[in-house]
């Protein structure tokens, strides 16, 4: 895999997390389409990319502290295996301006590397299925593709069953 930035070598913080790192990427941009029903959905089709290996990140309550899961597009987060795989009771979808907040990524955009703040984060176990995984590079129409066990490793993450 190569190591790519977008154009004019100016990073997210997401790609300046794996460049700084020294973790194999490759940077994949589209043209992100401001009506698509689902951001990971449209990055799956429009780079061409199985949908189970293209990964959404999505932020949650887990009693009372934002915890990252991240997922493949092609299912959904199951709250209740979030918590159990952190130790917790109880989990919500978290308040989008608090994902906002907390991650320093707008919501479409959000990666689970560089995050302004580090957040417990798990990883679907489905990661390890693959060589490599797509994650959102930290904008809309940026993903970045790495082996699951770089991202695992870099978002200090436990793997757990946590799509459904």
């Amino acid at each position: 895999m190569a190591k790519k930035t977008k154009k004019g070598g100016q990073g997210t913080p997401a790609t300046v997390a794996l460049e700084s790192a020294a973790v194999p990427f490759t940077v994949h941009a589209y043209d992100h389409d401001p009506a698509a029903a689902s951001y990971g959905g449209e990055a799956a089709e429009v780079l061409g990319v199985a949908a189970e290996r293209v990964f959404k990140t999505l932020v949650a309550d887990v009693d009372g502290t934002l915890t990252v899961g991240v997922v493949p597009v092609a299912g959904l987060l199951d709250l209740k295996a979030l918590a159990s795989a952190v130790g917790g009771k109880r989990a919500a979808m978290a308040d989008p301006a608090a994902a906002e907040r907390s991650s320093g990524y707008v919501l479409g955009g959000i990666s689970p590397l560089g995050q302004r703040r580090a957040l417990r984060t798990v990883v679907d176990a489905s990661a390890l299925d693959h060589p490599t995984v797509y994650v959102s590079a930290g904008r809309r129409g940026l993903e970045v593709e790495l082996a699951p066990v770089d991202l695992i490793t870099l978002t200090g993450a436990v793997t757990a069953p946590i799509a459904r």
